[in-house]
């Protein structure tokens, strides 16, 4: 089983990321769950979302306490929230940032992780590249597929394409493209901490 925790605030698509992963595992014939962690929905509050997929039936229920993956949505809850509680030492870490981990003050911490298993993906500038909204949820998982590889980016895809169909979703899926793309080449030759930078 593959658990994903994404971390963010209210507004910015937390809960339909884990939405959109889900169909993206099943879509791939996966067996698959999403759901929210209900608290505050105030706009900015922080939220959480949680997404497993397997290839058996998932009976567990409870929140990921223990993530193969982290998606930070928002970095200013690096230093406020304990987000990286739980998460699996061979685990994976994709935070929302055009800076680097060393300079969100994570580099340290992340070290820890494999060789390109931490990347910082600037989501919300590609966002508003591509479609003129601060949305880092649908770019985040272009990232995700590029980082993990456990699911094909056109899986992604057709799960942004069914959330949000017409010329929203294929915007969003540009955005998508472009982050795969961006960690795709920022992979070759990167160390234990990977920043993917745009332009």
């Amino acid at each position: 089983m593959f658990q994903v925790r994404i971390h963010g605030r209210g507004g910015q698509g937390v809960v339909t990321a884990a939405e959109m992963l889900s169909v993206a595992a099943f879509l791939e014939g996966r067996w698959a769950q999403a759901f929210p962690s209900f608290g505050s929905e105030r706009m900015g509050a922080p939220v959480l979302a949680f997404c497993r997929f397997d290839d058996r039936e998932i009976r567990l229920r409870e929140p990921v306490a223990d993530p193969d993956a982290l998606i930070i949505q928002d970095p200013t809850l690096l230093h406020q929230v304990s987000v990286f509680e739980g998460l699996n030492p061979e685990g994976f870490v994709l935070v929302n940032s055009s800076r680097s981990l060393d300079e969100l003050g994570i580099g340290e911490l992340l070290g820890k992780l494999p060789p390109g298993h931490a990347w910082t993906v600037p989501a919300t500038e590609l966002a508003m590249e591509h479609f003129g909204r601060p949305l880092p949820n649908a770019v985040l998982l272009g990232a995700f597929c590029a980082a993990t590889g456990r699911l094909r980016l056109e899986s992604v895809e057709a799960a942004i394409r069914e959330k949000f169909p017409g010329p929203v979703g294929e915007k969003n899926i540009a955005a998508a493209r472009a982050a795969h793309e961006l960690l795709a080449g920022a992979q070759q030759g990167e160390g234990v901490a990977g920043h993917a930078q745009a332009g």
